[in-house]
């Protein structure tokens, strides 16, 4: 079995000049409330992957000391949960903070709602006084990664592959393949 490469790495070194979040018309955004456990598993399921259940959410999320209600953002189109995003606070003092698990359904992407999450978590983090914003992803997560680097995310490089991986985005990103 070939050795699977780990995901590549993101940060935003400021979180001075962050653009305003704007949701369309039709969308609206809000933060967690008991019970979203279900929807946040059903995007994250879809759209990322994994074995995620309520019950796993509550642990690995939920109850997490650190974790606020408002940490935790929602997209709803019509009362249905549609976008997610989180701002995971770092265990230690001094490390950034974590944007973690965006996610929006494929019937709502194009609409600008990725960029909404990313916004929301970005301001949520300067509310409580991080200055740096770090994320994971894969390689061919590419509208995702258009979002982050026009956010003023940057690529982190982390592992020997990084380079030639970013490399190959960028050039993917410019070619539109």
């Amino acid at each position: 079995m070939p050795e699977r490469l780990p995901q590549l790495q993101m940060v935003r070194v400021s979180l001075d000049g962050l653009p305003p979040v704007e949701v369309p018309a039709g969308y609206r955004l809000r933060t967690y409330r008991p019970g979203d456990e279900a929807a946040w598993c059903r995007l994250v399921n879809d759209g990322i992957g994994g074995d995620y259940t309520e019950e796993k959410c509550r642990q690995e999320l939920i109850e997490r000391p650190s974790f606020d209600p408002d940490d935790l953002f929602f997209v709803e189109h019509d009362g249905e949960v549609v976008g997610t995003a989180c701002a995971l606070r770092a265990d230690e003092e001094g490390k950034p903070g974590i944007l973690h698990m965006v996610v929006v359904s494929p019937e709502h992407r194009g609409h600008g709602l990725g960029r909404v999450l990313v916004a929301a978590v970005l301001h949520r983090f300067r509310e409580l006084g991080y200055t740096t914003v770090a994320l994971s992803t894969d390689d061919f997560r590419l509208p995702a990664i258009a979002t982050y680097l026009s956010l003023g995310f940057q690529p982190k490089y982390t592992h020997d592959s990084h380079q030639e991986r970013w490399r190959a985005i960028r050039d993917r990103l410019q070619t539109g393949r």
